[in-house]
């Protein structure tokens, strides 16, 4: 008998998959879910636990990460109840990973390339050309941009939710989710927090993870940068320069601070919550 393909099944998105997991292993009473335009996704909620309530604290896990991960967030999310912050982790959107740019940026790209090829052709038989090579990136801008848009759309369904919560607005994010946000207030955006956390933010993209380091000196709400001794490559040859443009843009509500050991360690998780605490305590 002929064999025959079969037929080409996509496989479940990640996001699902992750809704259904945390569906049916979390509390009830912690599920929260929320609409970002036509797609619904999923939050966990937990409540303030001291006498006073001080605020409410948004978290954003990384880029196909949980909101219940080990490196930090998951403590945060169930420990700063006790400090007097209601938090609320919102579940992070699919990666397109086959996303390309918008057609007028492929038409302002192509003609170039082609041309360049079209002079390497000319003049091959001439001389060896001496080609510049930039700096490879890990990911495309198209990619980025697309994660970005979800994203923050699903962050200004959660930022509308956090505003029948009393007190102040905190935003705690990690990796790449962080440094998206981090671009997204950059741009001056109306979205009014009082404090920003950032957890080993960085952009796959060499180019666009340089700019970073500029971009985290323009932001408008205080900005505590924490890091760990062990981390992204491109993030520890960072630090440095993001004190550089920290300096030259005076921005004085700016404190970096690292952490040393692995990020799924206890006693990170400790330390952590503190370096939290006390910043948003010195703050307000």
């Amino acid at each position: 008998m002929p064999t025959q393909a079969a037929d080409f099944i996509a496989p479940t998105p990640w996001s699902i998959i992750s809704s259904n997991d945390l569906s049916r292993l979390m509390p009830q009473d912690e599920l929260k879910p929320l609409l970002a335009g036509d797609t619904e996704f999923l939050s966990l909620y937990r409540q303030h636990m001291s006498a006073q309530q001080r605020g409410v604290v948004l978290i954003i896990p990384d880029w196909q990460h949980l909101p219940t991960n080990n490196n930090g967030l998951n403590f945060l999310r169930t420990q700063l109840n006790d400090l007097g912050y209601a938090t609320i982790a919102m579940t992070v959107p699919d990666i397109d990973w086959q996303a390309v740019p918008p057609t007028d940026e492929r038409e302002t790209t192509e003609p170039a390339a082609t041309e360049q090829a079209t002079n390497l052709d000319n003049s091959a038989d001439t001389a060896t050309p001496v080609v510049h090579v930039d700096a490879i990136a890990h990911m495309s801008n198209a990619i980025i941009d697309n994660y970005k848009l979800n994203l923050i759309a699903r962050f200004n369904a959660l930022y509308q939710s956090a505003l029948d919560e009393a007190g102040k607005i905190v935003v705690i994010a990690q990796g790449a989710s962080a440094g998206v946000l981090i671009e997204h207030y950059g741009e001056f955006p109306n979205t009014n927090i009082d404090a920003f956390v950032s957890l080993s933010s960085y952009l796959p993209n060499s180019k666009r993870n340089q700019q970073l380091n500029a971009t985290i000196s323009t932001i408008s709400p205080p900005l505590l940068d924490i890091y760990y001794n062990i981390d992204n490559p491109d993030l520890l040859l960072s630090v440095a320069d993001r004190k550089r443009w920290v300096k030259r843009h005076s921005k004085y509500d700016y404190r970096q601070r690292e952490l040393f050991g692995l990020r799924s360690e206890s006693e990170q998780h400790e330390r952590l919550t503190k370096e939290v605490d006390g910043f948003l305590r010195r703050l307000f």
